[in-house]
């Protein structure tokens, strides 16, 4: 017998098999007799059953047999009709010509001409997606997105947007990094920055407003909630124009004029500013001279010199008294004093060292906290029944076990009542990575000291030395050893002692990131002081780059005292005064082209936000249209609501406006 083809010859052989397979079926059904009828019934039926699916499967094998061989006929018909001299001849003969030789990849292979456009084409836009900027959000930066439920919302600082703007402008050179909540890559490739504030405007207007700003909400990507200056007693241009002074610019500071008070009265770089989150009293300047004339016995220099200053504790995410914060995500935290005295050299100093277990909240909760005076005396060690069920005791970390806790009925607002009675009013807290002990407790202190921050190892402020280790190195302790986990007044004890330590030796011991400044080693970040600071504006026009602020009022005048305190102003910072809020538009959009960084700030009036608020949301949107077109590509955009004066926080919307979406 001979096949035609291998499809056949296939078919053929399986049909055979089929056969075969109904032959033994058969006779293995004769065979079943006896008394295992029924069971043979079944299986019988199973056999049947196979058997008609084998025939079913025949069935396909030749119906896909007669629909290729219906195929070939179809394609040997084509061929004769092409053969004949038609005008269909001359069309497909064109389009079989001018098909493209396709390679393994199935994608057509160019040459030629058409291949060195393609080669040229790729190389541009290769080389776009090189230097074209690149901006994103870190965690923090995500975590405070207005897309976020306001109780989960975590707001960012209006310094956190300053710092963003320097280093658009300077890069690692700027004295802060924006690191904590935002990358910006090739800032160097921008054309332009540029920042509208509008004053009085809060996230309450925008959130009840949303469809007011089309424009706005459309176009630009980020919005972020950011906490009001108003909430503690500042101001924007304030906000926005002060840096504190980093520890190398102290140090310079301090080399060159002998003091930073000296500093203030004879340079035109560095002011004094003071902010208090806490409702400090105020000691008058006689009591404060007596008590930081003279230093206690032991201390080489003044205690209050290593307090963590406001921004340092926003950094190191202390828990701060802030409007905003305090509805929200500390709702239900207390302040250990109803009010505070000024701190002093002679200010006593407490150690406080907490230990957490886990709830069934999932959160860790207190369990346990001590508290050491300047006499290495424990003044305060007990345990504390969380609010919650233990899931988790930690032993290994916390030292806390069931047996400890059996009996345990004091809670937390038995300690924070106690805390409240036990600590003077201008008592300076001690601790390693205070804030989380600061947390626990869930209460808040304008005074302390962090080990983890006066003392490091790594030279980098972000990579913190365990306490373990500083109290081996520098005390010669043997802390948190074996698996019976921490005990807290051990802990709370070795800070108090590194910080004694410190005050025997100078600023910089036990400090890499400090001592790498005095050695004139470039160390990045490096934290200074708050209460002295220096103009972003002249910071960011160190490097040539030019900057234009325009407001109306006082708003421009504010913004000249911060940058040109001694009335010399150098030129490479333009102040223009305006008569109105669409002045300040038209002067910014005008000016956006000349500059590298360029400020408008408006005010809204109280009354206009009551009478005519949906025409004054409607103008603000088509202005920040004007401003987005105004600027070319790539530039950063910012349209920052400062918040409100009676309470509410504000919104910081953020583009990057490019040619090339990534």
């Amino acid at each position: 017998m001979e096949f035609t083809s291998s499809e056949e010859m296939m078919t053929m052989l399986f049909a055979l098999k089929i056969d075969q397979k109904t032959q033994v079926i058969s006779l293995s059904t004769n065979k079943m007799k006896g008394p295992v009828e029924a069971k043979s019934t079944r299986k019988k039926q199973r056999l049947e059953n196979k058997q008609k699916k084998m025939a079913a499967l025949l069935d396909i094998a030749k119906l896909n047999e007669n629909d290729r061989e219906k195929g070939k006929t179809k394609t040997l018909r084509d061929s004769s009709e092409d053969s004949d001299d038609t005008p269909n001849k001359k069309i497909k003969t064109e389009t079989v010509t001018h098909q493209p030789e396709v390679g393994p990849s199935g994608k057509p292979i160019l040459s030629g001409k058409d291949y060195q456009e393609l080669k040229k084409m790729l190389r541009e836009k290769t080389s776009k997606i090189t230097k074209c900027p690149k901006f994103w959000l870190r965690d923090l930066g995500e975590n405070a997105l207005l897309r976020h439920p306001l109780e989960n919302r975590c707001p960012l600082f209006l310094s956190d947007i300053q710092h963003l703007l320097m280093y658009s402008q300077l890069g690692v050179h700027a004295p802060y990094s924006p690191a904590r909540w935002c990358s910006l890559d090739k800032y160097n490739q921008l054309a332009n920055v540029t920042v509208l504030v509008i004053e009085n405007l809060s996230l309450y207007h925008y959130e009840a407003y949303q469809s007011h700003f089309p424009f706005l909400s459309l176009n630009f990507e980020h919005k972020l909630e950011i906490i009001s200056p108003f909430s503690n007693n500042s101001d924007v241009v304030k906000e926005l124009s002060l840096v504190p002074l980093s520890s190398t610019q102290m140090r310079k500071a301090i080399t060159e004029y002998g003091s930073l008070e000296e500093a203030v009265r004879n340079s035109t770089e560095i002011v004094d500013t003071v902010n208090h989150f806490f409702p400090i009293m105020q000691d008058t300047k006689e009591e404060i001279y007596i008590n930081n004339s003279n230093l206690p016995e032991t201390d080489k220099f003044s205690r209050i010199t290593l307090l963590l200053s406001g921004w340092q504790m926003v950094e190191e995410n202390f828990p701060l008294p802030i409007k905003g914060l305090m509805e929200r995500k500390y709702s239900d935290y207390v302040l250990t004093k109803k009010s505070y005295k000024s701190v002093t050299a002679h200010s006593p100093m407490m150690g406080i060292d907490c230990e957490m277990c886990k709830t069934t909240t999932g959160d860790l909760e207190l369990t346990r906290i001590s508290v050491v005076n300047e006499k290495h005396e424990i003044i305060y060690d007990t345990l504390v029944k969380p609010q919650n069920k233990i899931v988790d005791y930690l032993t290994r970390y916390s030292g806390i076990n069931p047996k400890m806790m059996k009996n345990v009925t004091k809670r937390l607002a038995d300690v924070q009542r106690e805390l409240s009675a036990l600590l003077p009013n201008d008592a300076i807290l001690v601790g390693q990575s205070l804030s989380n002990d600061l947390h626990a407790v869930k209460m808040m202190h304008p005074y302390v000291i962090d080990t983890s921050v006066i003392y490091n190892l790594s030279g980098d402020r972000t990579r913190k030395t365990k306490l373990q280790i500083l109290a081996r190195e520098f005390l010669d302790m043997k802390i948190q050893m074996g698996t019976r986990g921490h005990c807290s007044s051990e802990d709370s004890l070795a800070c108090l002692k590194l910080v004694q330590l410190k005050l025997t030796k100078h600023l910089y011991y036990g400090d890499a990131v400090m001592n790498s400044v005095y050695t004139e080693q470039r160390a990045y970040p490096d934290l200074g002081t708050a209460n002295y600071a220096t103009s972003m504006l002249k910071q960011c026009v160190k490097a040539g780059n030019a900057a234009h602020v325009v407001g109306v009022d006082d708003l421009a005048d504010n913004y000249k005292f911060y940058f040109d305190k001694d009335g010399k102003d150098n030129g490479k910072i333009k102040c223009t005064k305006a008569d109105s809020n669409r002045d300040v538009i038209t002067h910014l959009c005008n000016g956006i082209l000349l500059n590298n960084l360029n400020i408008g700030h408006i005010r809204i009036a109280e009354d206009q936000l009551t009478n005519d608020c949906h025409k004054v949301f409607q103008k603000l949107d088509r202005w920040i249209s004007e401003m987005h077109h105004s600027a070319v590509q790539p530039s950063l955009l910012s349209v920052i609501f400062s918040g409100n004066k009676n309470g509410g926080n504000g919104v910081c919307c953020l583009q990057l406006k490019r040619d090339y979406i990534l």
